[in-house]
Formats: structure tokens, C-alpha cells, sequence
């Protein structure tokens, strides 16, 4: 699943399309909103919240996520699209641009009023703006007996890590990813550190990792070779138990 700095470059490049432009054409090709037409309307701004995007008129915010597969791209006008055309679930043109939202996860239209519902639930943005790390470290504390591995993937905790950042988080930290959050010792620590290297992914794409997907490979601290073990499963938690990668000799297992 795209992680927040995946979300967060995309909606700057929707931003730099649509953001004070009026749209000439609106498709959305989902059954819910199949009839809405957008056409005439200004986009007013783009942004992102952890792994949701929302591009707004003056009264509605277009919400999408991209889940597993999804991806917004960018056209000039009349350019061949680089994904099949089956899978386009949402389509914004301007005069000058044309954006295609291919196999989104989630399409939801709602009033501009009621946007804030869709991320309540969540905890603290790592790219927002109003970033609070003593939140996110309140929430996490609130379950001191989870595996931090699992607890950095809730997005009701922090919002915008994925599989990737959690396992480069612990790797950096030198926390293996089942210790519990009570254990740790500096958890202000450990979420400032999700909060730069989640940063320094979109301010200086494209992102470098350290430890994910490097199973067997030696690490780049102590040569030993990168392990992936899944975490227990998290029945409040969808796919938790997604592999998650860390070296057995700089990150060894809690006792």
C-alpha cells in the first residue's frame, strides 16, 4: 500500500495541475457518483492527510485513497494515458491538463463542510503541517503491551507509515519492530524519527531505505543478513501481518 510520501508528492503534482484552475471535464466512473458533473467548477486547493488525497471545489472535497494498487497520473491534454483506460476511476481535465485516478481504492465526493470525518479517526499527519509528535506518543501509549511494529501501522496513531516506514523506523532506532511500546524507552524519539525520514522522502525524493526489502542481504551496519519475520496478527488491523524487515544483531529481539 502507498505510503504518506507517496500521497503527499501526489498531491503536489495534482496541485501544481488543477490548483486554480476550472475544470472542463469531471468523470467518475464509480456508480455512486457516475451522473456528478464538476465541469465549470474552480479547484480551490489539493492536499493530503497521511495516506487520504483530497482535491476541493468551492462546496465538495473529491476524497480518495489509493489502497494496494491505485495511482493518480498526469496528462497534457490529448496525451495517451500510461494505464489502461478500464481502470480510470475518476478523470479532472482543465484547459491545460488532465488528471486520471487509475484503480483508487476509495472515491468518495463529500461537502466540503463534512471533510474532516474522513480523518478524525486518525492520529497526527507526519507531513501535515500541524505534525505533534506528543500526540502520537500519547496514542501509542494508550496500548503499552502492542508490538511497536504493529502499533506504528495503525493509522489511528500516526498517520502516513506504512510497511516500509515502520520497518526503517525500528532499523534506525535499533528496536526490533515486536518489542512493546512500554519498553521503549525513548518513544518521542522513535516518532520524531518516523517524522524525518518520512520528511526527507519527499523533500529529497526519491526515497532511500536502509532495510526493507533487503532479506538476506547484508547489513549496512554489521554485514549480518537482513531478516523478514511477520508479526502476529491484529484483528483490529487489516494485512498487520505484513512482513516486516530488521537486522537479528543490531535489532535483537526483546527478552
Amino acid at each position: 500500500m502507498p505510503e504518506g510520501d507517496t500521497v503527499y508528492l501526489a498531491a503536489a503534482r495534482l496541485r501544481k495541475a488543477l490548483d486554480g484552475n476550472t475544470l472542463t471535464r469531471s468523470d467518475f466512473r464509480v456508480p455512486r457518483y457516475a451522473t456528478l458533473d464538476l465541469r465549470g467548477q474552480p479547484v480551490e486547493s489539493v492536499g493530503s492527510y497521511g495516506k487520504h488525497l483530497f482535491v476541493r471545489t468551492p462546496e465538495l472535497s473529491i476524497h480518495t485513497h489509493l489502497k494496494m494498487e491505485g495511482v493518480w497520473r498526469v496528462y497534457e491534454p490529448g496525451q495517451r494515458w500510461t494505464k489502461p483506460g478500464f481502470t480510470a476511476r475518476v478523470i479532472l481535465g482543465t484547459a491545460d491538463a488532465e488528471a486520471v485516478g487509475f484503480s483508487l481504492g476509495l472515491v468518495r465526493v463529500l461537502p466540503r463542510r463534512d471533510e474532516h470525518t474522513a480523518v478524525d479517526h486518525l492520529g497526527p499527519d507526519l507531513l501535515g503541517p500541524n505534525w505533534d509528535a506528543a500526540e502520537a506518543v500519547r496514542r501509542l501509549t494508550a496500548r503499552p503491551d502492542r508490538p511497536i511494529g504493529l502499533a506504528l501501522l495503525d493509522q489511528t496513531n500516526l498517520a502516513g507509515i506504512g510497511n516500509i516506514y515502520r520497518s526503517e523506523t525500528c532499523y534506525l532506532r535499533r528496536i526490533h519492530p515486536a518489542t512493546p511500546v512500554g519498553a521503549i524507552d525513548d518513544l518521542t524519539a522513535l516518532v520524531e524519527e518516523s517524522h524525518r525520514i518520512l520528511l526527507q522522502a519527499v523533500t529529497s525524493p526519491p526515497r532511500q531505505v536502509l532495510v526493507y526489502g533487503r532479506q538476506r542481504q547484508p547489513c549496512r551496519r554489521c554485514g549480518t543478513g537482513i531478516v523478514v519475520h511477520l508479526l502476529a496478527d491484529d484483528p483490529t488491523l487489516s494485512r498487520a501481518d505484513r512482513g516486516i524487515y530488521f537486522c537479528p544483531r543490531c535489532t535483537p529481539p526483546p527478552t
